[in-house]
């Protein structure tokens, strides 16, 4: 079995035999692992000056990072996170990885169309706008999603893609940005026809967000995503609670306390990984192991490769009495 296809089970809520599926939404530690600057964090400026020639050469190049780390760290998918301006060098850069991988994981790109949390200087002004104008808003809101479900068309025609990660944040450590009603009247609507629209166009879904989801939860479950990413346990966040309320609606993604892998002790990191993968394994199916948000940068590369040790140690599902026979 594939990469690709095990992730495949998995996000059906299907049992899949050997190791738990892994994979990070972004690793950016490759200068450090690799030697490789990570395509993100590169400088594209020219881009539109690049001869064709050297366009494909920079998407060989960029291809080759993203499978050399999912190789080395035994990725189950890629998340292609840098975007191109124009959809036609996104969907060459998509082939570009097909060729390269040959289907071993399944591709993956950004998919949301949903209000996030504002950044500083967007706040004030959409909390009045909540206010003063709901209706525009709510028009906002369809015409995102309209506008993602007219790109994802391509990419259901192009073949090249399996499915979107959503990365709209919606919530502080401390709850939802907007109480749940409102996120109710704003988002949720929203969110759910657009992953149900994917659905329908064969494609996966992924919802990430960091913080405290446990008020809006059980929205977030309603929209119906193939998994819920990130579980964040600096937001208090409980994988085995959430296992046992949703485990049977989404599979589950995340969890490994990110805070603990940069400034937490090793010890603390071993306990963070293992309990994310015996809560996450607990009933054989619906699990991704992953860290709580990202291998972002400035995170020591030897606390990751740590929980991926353990994950390549214990994150193995023990054969059924039925599946032994």
């Amino acid at each position: 079995m594939t990469g690709r296809e095990r992730l495949m089970k998995t996000l059906n809520l299907e049992r899949v035999g050997g190791r738990v599926p892994h994979f990070e939404i972004s690793m950016f530690l490759t200068m450090e692992s690799l030697g490789r600057v990570h395509p993100k964090h590169r400088n594209y400026a020219q881009w539109n000056q690049m001869s064709l020639r050297e366009k494909k050469l920079t998407m060989e190049d960029m291809a080759d990072v993203y499978a050399e780390i999912a190789s080395k760290y035994g990725y189950d998918a890629i998340f292609v996170n840098y975007l191109f301006p124009d959809i036609r060098d996104q969907l060459e850069f998509l082939n570009v990885i097909s060729e390269r991988t040959k289907g071993q994981y399944m591709i993956l790109t950004h998919g949301d169309a949903t209000y996030g949390i504002p950044d500083g200087n967007g706040l004030e002004e959409f909390s009045y706008r909540l206010a003063d104008e709901p209706e525009a808003l709510r028009r906002e809101a369809e015409c995102m999603v309209d506008e993602a479900l007219k790109k994802a068309e391509i990419y259901e025609r192009s073949g090249l893609l399996d499915g979107f990660i959503l990365c709209s944040d919606y919530c502080f450590n401390s709850g939802p940005f907007l109480s749940p009603s409102m996120f109710g009247e704003f988002v949720a609507p929203y969110l759910k026809r657009l992953i149900r629209s994917y659905r329908e166009m064969g494609f996966y879904t992924i919802k990430h967000t960091d913080g405290n989801i446990m008020p809006i939860i059980d929205q977030l479950a309603e929209a119906g995503p193939h998994a819920l990413h990130s579980l964040d346990p600096q937001a208090g966040i409980d994988i085995g609670e959430v296992k046992k309320l949703y485990g049977n609606k989404m599979c589950l993604m995340g969890n490994v306390n990110c805070g603990l892998m940069q400034t937490g002790t090793e010890e603390e990191v071993r306990m963070s990984a293992l309990y994310s993968l015996e809560q996450g394994m607990s009933d054989g199916k619906g699990y991704i192991f992953s860290t709580s948000n990202c291998v972002y940068t400035g995170m020591p590369l030897e606390r990751y490769e740590l929980i991926v040790d353990l994950w390549r140690t214990y994150g193995v599902y023990q054969p059924t009495e039925q599946e032994e026979i």
